[in-house]
């Protein structure tokens, strides 16, 4: 379980592929002191789980599934990553409920700065854009965002300075792709109306 809220930005060492799999091998500038084997680490909003630690940074391996729904996918050498590490109990919640569990990939359509902030527009798949709310939350490459508007499939939202300096979404442009994690309750609600027809 995460919270959207990025840590530190990482640099893909290199993505080595074995067989349908992988192995994603991270620098981290990032405290990996209480980070164990086995532990999870988001990694641009996927959730995975750390199978060696190195001297400023860790591996991770990939499944076929994931590379197949996430940007992870096309990962190459020095591609840059979000990184947050797992949430503890008692640990502040100051984005939303991030599961690290990926819907699919949306693609950047709109990049403009306005003043200091950028407004980034999101093309998505349309079957989860029932998902999207005006002011509801949304995960894009990890990150805790609140929606402005939505039009369709698209979204849009803003993004600070801070945000834009620490994540991925300062460096990316139209029509890069990012991955897409919907609100888990709107998900949950749905599942509970449906089934009580």
């Amino acid at each position: 379980m995460f919270t959207g809220i990025v840590a530190a930005m990482g640099i893909v060492r290199s993505l080595t592929r074995r067989g349908d799999d992988a192995l994603l091998d991270i620098d981290a500038p990032l405290d990996l002191e209480d980070v164990r084997v086995g532990d999870s680490v988001c990694v641009s909003g996927a959730c995975l789980t750390v199978t060696a630690l190195k001297r400023g940074g860790f591996k991770e391996d990939v499944s076929a599934e994931t590379l197949s729904r996430t940007t992870l996918g096309g990962a190459k050498t020095g591609t840059p990553v979000n990184l947050e590490k797992a949430l503890r109990i008692g640990d502040r919640l100051g984005g939303h409920i991030v599961q690290g569990h990926v819907d699919s990939m949306g693609r950047i359509v709109e990049k403009t700065v306005r003043s200091r902030m950028l407004l980034l527009g999101f093309e998505i798949d349309p079957h989860l854009s029932r998902y999207v709310v005006g002011k509801g939350s949304i995960a894009v490459d990890g990150i805790s965002l609140t929606v402005n508007r939505c039009e369709k499939s698209r979204f849009y939202v803003n993004i600070i300075p801070h945000t834009a300096a620490g994540t991925t979404l300062g460096v990316k442009e139209a029509p890069d792709l990012v991955n897409i994690e919907t609100d888990i309750l709107a998900r949950h609600l749905e599942k509970l109306i449906h089934a009580g027809k």
